[in-house]
């Protein structure tokens, strides 16, 4: 367990949280959720004892051990891989380095005999004797085969060494677990294991997250950071946004007398604890569920922008045949002879363990490279949008204002106020518009690209990674909006429930070619 008591910290004159109350107890997942810049990543440093909060403070049980995930491998270039996972339980790894120094001393006195014995024995109930088959297991549920187990993390891919800073977090069941964005730069195979490993975890597990799927899997609760308080419910990441918009709903409307607002209520409860996915987490949460009140749910502050992608014209049958295309980048033939047909409604998901390869076909199919073979041609009727990985080029040494920006895009002559109202509905508020383009965040510019992408009036869109640099809001806004386009999608994605939610086919690029799928759960065959 983990105790929260008063905790508030601010910087300068802005106020992150204060007063903060809260208890994470073992056998739960928290999901720690809020907007962007809220303070989540920073509430995480305060749990830890990276950062010190200004009032209040955090108490763990005595003996009890934290771990966190940490983001900088290079402290460990220089490390076996094995070891690296080990350094995870810092007393442990402590206590085996103590003893082998002992053990490599060329004289070896009675002092020395009775300490190596002290060491043992606390080896010994550390589990350190099942130390390197422990971290073992995890590396290779991460996908880190053995033959890499005794490398030194610079002979390593970036990718990972991201999974044995993930490995080195989880090992030796620490009682407290705090994971920030731990789904970054994993596969999916490593996904699903790291999801089944934090289901069967039996402590406490502190979670900060942009994937919403693995939310949904893994999180018994929703610790939400909003208002500067943290409020905790019951439930996964679905539950609590359907539930907070279930509460703005009911908020709004006054005239509803309280028993149907109940029946809402009870209704939506009984729909959430009949869906659990995991049973382990469906019995628990199916029994909190059923003593939350009309009280307990509150209408979040959040904004969501507005994305509606309406096309100009509707599509004809002909829409995208691809034949034979294959192009090498750096040496790397990263496309080999990929062929298939787009057909209207199509919402094709592209997946692949190589981003490189899926970005050069959407380049290839935009004209802004060329294959090195075959061809492809995209039909009369259609119109393409296209949101590029790297967005740079619309920004950088760009000094124009929001609303004269987005008018480069605008087909027809709007006015200031049109494209002001527009931009207020991508949540650039005031005098926000008048900023200039080359100053904006990351979130900001993938906000003014889909602002681009829907002044179009394409009826095909294009979209290399759309949820990089987004928060859940806007991720969720997004989600929807291509759920309801009335046109046809070629995108890439690492979010599943992106994948999963909006596409009905799914193609692998591969190094032979492609595998084509009609669903997801389909294509989930080939990586099981």
């Amino acid at each position: 367990m983990i105790t929260v008591a008063n905790v508030g910290l601010q910087y300068g004159g802005r106020k992150l949280f204060e007063d903060v109350n809260i208890k994470f107890t073992p056998g739960n997942c928290y999901g720690l959720i809020g907007a962007n810049g809220a303070g989540k990543s920073t509430f995480l440093k305060i749990l830890s004892g990276e950062i010190e909060s200004q009032t209040g403070h955090v108490s763990m049980k005595e003996g009890s051990r934290l771990a966190v995930l940490k983001q900088n491998h290079f402290e460990y270039e220089h490390e076996e891989v094995l070891q690296t996972v080990i350094m995870g339980h810092a007393r442990l790894y402590e206590v085996m380095k103590e003893k082998d120094a002992i053990y490599m001393k060329a004289e070896f006195s009675d002092e020395d005999g009775m300490k190596a014995a002290e060491l043992e024995g606390e080896f010994a109930e550390l589990n350190g004797w099942e130390a390197e088959s422990d971290a073992a297991v995890l590396l290779k549920g991460l996908g880190i085969g053995e033959d890499q187990h005794h490398k030194t993390l610079s002979e390593l891919a970036e990718s990972d060494k991201v999974k044995v800073l993930l490995a080195q977090a989880l090992f030796g069941k620490p009682d407290v677990l705090l994971l920030d964005e731990p789904t970054n730069g994993l596969d999916l195979k490593a996904i699903q294991w790291l999801e089944d490993f934090l289901i069967n975890f039996e402590n406490t597990v502190i979670v900060v997250s942009h994937d919403r799927h693995f939310l949904n899997n893994v999180c018994t609760h929703i610790a939400d950071l909003d208002y500067g308080k943290i409020e905790l419910y019951v439930g996964n990441y679905d539950f609590w946004y359907e539930s907070s918009q279930l509460a703005l709903k009911m908020a709004q409307d006054q005239n509803k007398k309280k028993e149907e607002k109940i029946k809402e209520l009870e209704n939506f409860i009984a729909r959430f604890s009949a869906n659990a996915s995991k049973s382990k987490q469906a019995t628990s949460r199916k029994k909190q569920l059923e003593k939350i009140t009309l009280d307990d749910i509150k209408p979040s502050s959040r904004k969501y922008p507005y994305i509606h992608f309406s096309p100009a014209r509707e599509i004809g049958n002909d829409l995208l045949l691809v034949e034979g295309l294959s192009k090498t980048v750096d040496g790397e033939k990263v496309l080999n002879n990929v062929s298939f047909r787009m057909n209207k409604d199509d919402k094709i998901a592209l997946v692949g363990s190589n981003d490189v390869a899926k970005t050069t076909l959407f380049k290839i199919l935009m004209g802004e490279i060329e294959p090195d073979e075959g061809t492809f041609k995209w039909g009369i009727t259609t119109s393409q949008s296209y949101f590029p990985k790297d967005n740079s080029a619309f920004f950088e040494g760009n000094e124009l204002n929001l609303v004269d920006w987005l008018r480069q895009y605008s087909p027809e002559d709007d006015s200031d106020t049109f494209l002001r109202g527009f931009l207020g509905r991508m949540l650039f508020s005031g005098e926000e518009v008048l900023k200039q383009a080359n100053v904006l965040s990351g979130g900001e510019k993938v906000r003014c690209m889909l602002s681009k992408m829907m002044l179009s009036g394409a009826n095909v869109l294009l979209l290399d990674e759309p949820t990089n640099h987004l928060d859940l809001e806007s991720i969720t806004a997004l989600n929807n909006g291509l759920i309801n386009f009335k046109g046809s999608l070629l995108f890439s994605s690492h979010d599943q429930q992106f994948i999963r939610t909006i596409s009905n086919r799914v193609i692998e690029l591969t190094a032979d070619g492609i595998i084509d799928e009609d669903s997801y759960e389909d294509y989930l065959k080939h990586v099981k």
